[in-house]
């Protein structure tokens, strides 16, 4: 998600690792703000965030640990504005968010994916279609909640916006919902119609918070506009929309600064779940390459059941996994969202997630073969993969499309699968694992990863 901020903090790092004068700061520093405005930071937040790490690297003594601990220390600051971090309830259900946000800039399907979000947590939410201006609104939510199973709260009987929140509201509190996302109307430009509108919704929903859907693709443009809305109806949060589409990726790093509002998400896919916490400390150590494991761990924690994992890990000991577990575990894996996404998270891993930018575990055409090759097997081909002899897989190659040859090939790499799990989910699995990579920090091991 940080690819390009990341590179830059990496080049400048590379100027100063084996020197310790301020010839080597300066051309850290130079290195880091050439990178910085490529990557479309604002140059006010670039003199600034240099300036700091300048002075504290020189009082700390030059070298590569002082500029890294003067980077974090500047990069928090820069980052770290009062308020409220990712979602937070309130103490009463439910807890009531306006979605505001101008035309064109994801505000409908951000609201989906925050619901998403919410979902995953095990709460009960309620959308309000409250944006009666654009036509194809009610029909976009209407597509979204059916795909999220999410309870979507709509009343074609009126045109008014206000009316259609009251009566939510009401009945939100009837059904005892968790949460309610009001998602309201935008314009193709900020004007007073939708002001006033939003402050007439604003006054009777009563909302615990207001988050401002902010399109990253519109660069420093976003901030302008998110200053905007602050002012004239005030917000909470941002959420910068269409992350995954900006390539320079700069925006998120001034914009809670500039608009002294805290960034609360960011989404960076298409798919519903493609919608992260921002929360400064962990983005500062993807930024430097770290990794993010505690996102990684409360994404996994939110999608998988300690008590299926469990029993999972059972059955590969056992020698037991078979394709239904396969296919329960590939749904799992879609559900976490974009596999760049995820190897960003991981400590060292960061650098490949532009490789496997494009992998989609729901579109890979390997992983829809093998998801046609199970489908076309019977509950106990299913259950018990030795069933298959050579009548069975010509009669699941038809069904399925594919030829005998790729059949055996996917079985093949299905029980070896099996095999390496199995070999690694005993005690020992770990020293295993970790001997074969040459050892945490060892020769041919993930060297300098934090332990």
């Amino acid at each position: 998600m940080f690819d390009t901020l990341t590179d830059s903090f990496t080049n400048a790092i590379k100027k100063i690792r084996f020197h310790d004068d301020e010839k080597a700061l300066t051309k850290a520093l130079n290195e880091l703000k050439k990178n910085l405005l490529k990557a479309d930071v604002n140059h006010k937040v670039t003199k600034t965030l240099l300036s700091r790490v300048e002075i504290l690297t020189k009082e700390n003594g030059i070298g590569k640990d002082q500029f890294l601990d003067a980077l974090r220390v500047a990069l928090n600051e820069l980052l770290e504005i009062g308020g409220n971090k990712g979602f937070v309830f309130a103490p009463n259900p439910p807890t009531t968010i306006l979605m505001t946000g101008l035309q064109g800039s994801g505000k409908t399907t951000t609201t989906g994916k925050l619901a998403t979000y919410l979902k995953n947590k095990q709460k009960k939410v309620l959308i309000v279609a409250a944006d009666l201006q654009r036509l194809a609104a009610v029909e976009q939510l209407r597509q979204i909640t059916a795909q999220i199973e999410v309870e979507l709260y709509e009343d074609e009987a009126t045109k008014n916006p206000v009316e259609v929140v009251l009566s939510a509201l009401e009945y939100a509190k009837s059904k005892i919902f968790d949460v309610v996302l009001i998602d309201t109307a935008g314009r193709l430009a900020i004007d007073d119609a939708l002001m006033d509108e939003l402050d007439e919704v604003k006054k009777v929903a009563n909302p615990d918070e207001i988050f401002y859907v902010a399109d990253s693709l519109t660069g420093q443009d976003a901030i302008r506009t998110a200053t905007t809305f602050k002012e004239k109806i005030g917000i909470d949060g941002v959420i910068l929309s269409k992350y995954d589409g900006d390539s320079k990726g700069g925006v998120a790093l001034g914009l809670s600064s500039q608009v002294q509002v805290p960034l609360r998400f960011i989404g960076m896919g298409e798919k519903m779940e493609d919608l992260e916490v921002f929360i400064p400390e962990r983005v500062i150590n993807r930024l430097m390459g770290f990794g993010d494991v505690e996102g990684l761990a409360e994404k996994t924690a939110n999608l998988i059941d300690e008590k299926d994992a469990k029993r999972l890990t059972k059955k590969i000991q056992k020698g037991k996994f078979n394709f239904n577990d396969f296919l329960e575990q590939m749904e799992s894996m879609k559900k976490m969202g974009s596999m760049s996404s995820i190897m960003g998270m991981i400590p060292g891993m960061g650098g490949m997630s532009k490789a496997i930018k494009d992998f989609d575990f729901e579109n890979s055409s390997e992983l829809k073969n093998i998801k046609s090759m199970v489908s076309s097997m019977t509950a106990k081909e299913r259950e018990n993969p030795d069933l298959l002899n050579n009548s069975r897989k010509q009669r699941i190659a038809i069904g399925c499309g594919l030829t005998v040859v790729e059949i055996n090939r996917m079985i093949k790499q299905f029980k070896n699968a099996g095999k390496m799990a199995k070999k690694f989910s005993g005690k020992n699995g770990m020293k295993q694992l970790q001997s074969m990579m040459g050892g945490a920090g060892g020769p041919g091991g993930m060297a300098g990863l934090p332990r």
